[in-house]
């Protein structure tokens, strides 16, 4: 018999006998699925460093550590809900030649055959069919909201299973019958996105095939239901998820010795840091814990994800800062090479709108995966440096400018080649900018104004701005889950005599 996820329970709404359309709006919401998974490949296992304990350990039993589980898988589930807005529930999709695969791909074949069989009987044995339409009925009803009383009675009234029963004992049973309603009562409940795909159905004719078609399109509308129903809550969530949070977090971490001994560490480094910084500037007074905490967050962007525990506070957002962090050294990289080809070529070329503007695509696409550990960055770069100067060379040759000489064309693949060497001067540079802007992101806290670009980002302010945008809503949602543990860490650091001015 077919697979079904659970049912998911419908989001209520105002009575009407008609069924609501607001979850036909289609949730494609695009997410960068090839950095995740490049990412998550190359992720550590969360771990605690090698210090010493300062106390025994604690022994649980296999009953509290149940719970917890429980608790951890709860709030990572609410914390992805709230934090990202793509987020959506998806088909599990077995890997090819798993054995979870091919035992299912056996179980279903081996169901369908069975139903295939008793329809070529002479009279046809209608068993499997009814259990079929049985769900189909349950699946219908699932779709339903409690008002939608004259759509309950129809399904009640065509999918009547007795009826169908005596039917079919008696060669009356219309399946064409029976298949047009439920395919006219899917179009009728399913999203826009399913539109297509529901009048699709009508074209099948042989019943097997059709019963397959149908239940598929029955599972993506339940994903459909359950992804509006998750867009639904989100804004209640929110409310709630902050508390919510903290609880679970006190809750696993309260019998762990030295629980926030990465934080407290994190935030240590952060200030001295800042301690460092204004020293050198000849400056007075201690740096405020909201400017500690700031910039411990920009340090997570260049974090050593392999060898240095991430701090547990952000544990859930390792990936995040991991797939971040990818998109920081892409960013200064496209940024170098933008500034390294302004740089390089005659004002005509640099201002030139739509060339630079294709070699940003190129170079971004040529990018892809750097910064990872399948992709060789010095054999990325010796790519893109030809094809810049290809393209440089066909951009002057049709625009009836000197051509680059050999020399001027070696320098320039030179500087290219060595763009992500921490000592080329214009990395270095674009990287500090960088940070400098995301920084003052997050120090502008609630003000509308974005903070002025520094120079030589104008060519990435749209990527830049976008980022600044999605690490904001980040780290003002954790401040809030953990503010009374920072504020308890940071007013410890800021009280020590060594930090006192």
């Amino acid at each position: 018999m077919p697979f079904e996820p659970d049912k998911p329970q419908p989001v209520e709404e105002e009575e009407s006998d008609e069924p609501s359309r607001a979850g036909r709006s289609n949730n494609a919401g695009a997410s960068k699925e090839s950095m995740r998974k490049r990412v998550r490949q190359s992720t550590p296992s969360p771990r605690r460093g090698n210090n010493p304990q300062a106390s025994p350990p604690h022994f649980v039993s296999v009953e509290e550590l149940m719970d917890t589980a429980k608790g951890v898988t709860n709030m990572a589930l609410a914390h992805e809900i709230v934090v990202n807005g793509g987020f959506q529930i998806k088909p599990v999709e077995l890997p090819q030649g798993s054995l979870e695969r091919t035992v299912r791909d056996i179980v279903h074949k081996a169901f369908w055959d069975c139903l295939e069989t008793q329809f070529s009987e002479d009279p046809p044995i209608y068993d499997h069919a009814i259990i079929l339409l049985g769900e189909i009925k349950e699946s219908l009803f699932s779709f339903l909201l409690p008002g939608h009383t004259r759509l309950r009675n129809q399904i009640n009234e065509v999918l009547d299973l007795e009826l169908i029963k005596q039917e079919a004992e008696n060669g009356a049973l219309d399946i064409p019958k029976l298949a047009n309603f439920t395919i006219g009562m899917m179009g009728t409940l399913c999203a826009p996105a399913r539109d297509e795909e529901i009048k699709k159905l009508r074209d099948i004719k042989e019943p097997v095939p059709l019963f397959r078609a149908i239940f598929a399109a029955l599972d993506l509308m339940k994903l459909d239901m359950a992804n509006f129903a998750v867009s639904s809550i989100r804004p209640h969530l929110m409310k709630q998820s902050v508390e919510y949070e903290r609880k679970k977090f006190q809750d696993f971490f309260e019998n762990q010795p030295n629980s926030l001994e990465l934080v407290t560490s994190w935030l240590q480094e952060s200030a001295d840091d800042l301690l460092d910084k204004d020293s050198a500037a000849a400056s007075s007074g201690s740096p405020s814990p909201s400017s500690i905490l700031n910039h411990a967050y920009i340090k997570l962007l260049t974090w050593d994800h392999e060898s240095k525990p991430f701090p547990e506070t952000v544990i859930m957002d390792q990936i995040r800062f991991q797939e971040m962090k990818l998109e920081v050294t892409q960013l200064t990289l496209l940024g170098t090479l933008l500034l390294i080809i302004q740089n390089s070529t005659t004002p005509g070329v640099a201002s030139h709108t739509g060339f630079m503007d294709r070699m940003k695509s190129l170079i971004r696409l040529l990018l892809e995966g750097v910064g990872t550990s399948s992709v060789n960055t010095s054999e990325a770069l010796a790519t893109v440096s030809e094809k810049i100067c290809v393209e440089l060379s066909s951009y002057l040759g049709q625009h009836g400018s000197t051509p680059f000489s050999t020399e001027r064309e070696e320098s320039l693949k030179g500087q290219i080649r060595t763009a992500s060497s921490p000592s080329n001067q214009i990395y270095r540079l674009i990287d500090s900018r960088i940070q400098t802007f995301l920084l003052s992101y997050l120090s502008a806290g609630n003000q509308r104004s974005v903070p002025a670009l520094p120079g030589g980002l104008i060519q990435i302010e749209k990527e830049l701005e976008e980022m600044a945008v999605k690490l904001e809503r980040l780290v003002n949602y954790n401040k809030m889950v953990f503010s009374p543990y920072y504020d308890s860490i940071l007013s410890k650091i800021l009280n020590k005599p060594e930090v006192q001015p």
